[in-house]
């Protein structure tokens, strides 16, 4: 199914994965309107299309009347919000739960024709952890309302922009140790951000996608402390790696989180998420079945941007690829 001159509305647009969506689109002739919250921070995106190609509107999904007129003509919705840390009215169940519901609700409402949520492995509303039982919400909320919406599961997503090699790289660079919850046994299926964007773009047009839930992982497994030796690696530094109980390492977190400084380094919810497999399950539809058969590997990638925390590293100049 082409995408050309159809009017797809991106919600979080500008954000990491979201803006590899965005010039996936513009590459394949869509007209692309990015939905923010601040206008302003999304002006970027305008050079990875033509002239008046992407347009970037306010809308704040936890206001409903914003939501409706960003979906107002569209042809297609993207959800791509999503926090990683709570912060004045941006709390999980607002934002991830909710909000991604009135996304559906309207976009429902205004005819639209097909949906992509982006979710996350480990959503589950049993979970302990709000981020995970947030994003089960959201999945809920849109099926309530677009049920041929299809859904996107992904691992931990890397890239230059990524929250997660970048946090523990900054972290290397400022404290000698680093700490391995739960002994850091945890697996992770790091997906390369490129193909999680490639993977939203094909489940948008394949109408087999419709209804369909998807599990993004890469082509490898890592514990989590293998994923902090590479990242070690990368920067060129050694720092001891210290395993401490999830539960002792809370309240360190705790106060993190309540220093002025944001985002905080760790958050509780954070270390809750890190005491479970984050990996594709099995039997699960996955990168194969949206035709990418040869998923980025984390190796080929991380070096590329990690460099900058190395000593004399040099200004890190962000490739949307």
């Amino acid at each position: 199914m082409s995408l050309r001159n159809k009017l797809v509305t991106v919600f979080g647009g500008s954000g990491f994965i979201g803006r590899y969506v965005v010039k996936r689109l513009a590459e394949q002739g869509a007209r692309v309107r990015v939905a923010i919250r601040r206008p302003d921070e999304g002006l970027f995106l305008k050079p990875m299309g033509n002239v008046g190609q992407i347009d970037i509107v306010q809308a704040n999904i936890r206001m409903p009347r914003s939501v409706q007129q960003a979906v107002a003509g569209a042809d297609y919705v993207i959800n791509c919000v999503g926090i990683l840390h709570q912060s004045g009215a941006q709390k999980f169940g607002a934002v991830q739960a909710r909000g991604a519901e009135v996304i559906a609700l309207c976009a429902k409402e205004a005819g639209v024709q097909h949906m992509v949520q982006v979710s996350a492995i480990g959503a589950a509303a049993e979970s302990r952890s709000a981020y995970a039982r947030s994003k089960a919400q959201g999945e809920a909320g849109v099926r309530r309302h677009m049920p041929q919406a299809a859904i996107i599961r992904p691992s931990v997503v890397f890239g230059p922009e990524d929250d997660f090699f970048n946090r523990f790289a900054a972290m290397a660079a400022l404290a000698p140790v680093l700490p391995l919850v739960d002994g850091g046994h945890t697996k992770f299926q790091p997906v390369y951000v490129g193909d999680v964007a490639e993977a939203i773009v094909r489940a948008l047009t394949d109408p087999a996608a419709a209804g369909q839930t998807f599990e993004l992982g890469g082509p490898s497994v890592h514990s989590f402390r293998e994923l902090l030796q590479m990242t070690l690696a990368e920067i060129h530094k050694k720092r001891l790696l210290l395993p401490i109980p999830g539960a002792l390492l809370k309240p360190l977190a705790l106060l993190m989180e309540l220093q002025p400084l944001f985002p905080p380094p760790l958050t509780r919810d954070q270390i809750e998420l890190l005491k479970h497999d984050n990996v594709v399950a099995p039997g699960a539809k996955t990168l194969a079945d949206l035709g990418i058969t040869e998923p980025t590997p984390l190796e080929a990638v991380i070096g590329t941007y990690l460099y900058r925390y190395r000593r004399g590293g040099g200004k890190f100049e962000p490739r949307f690829s």
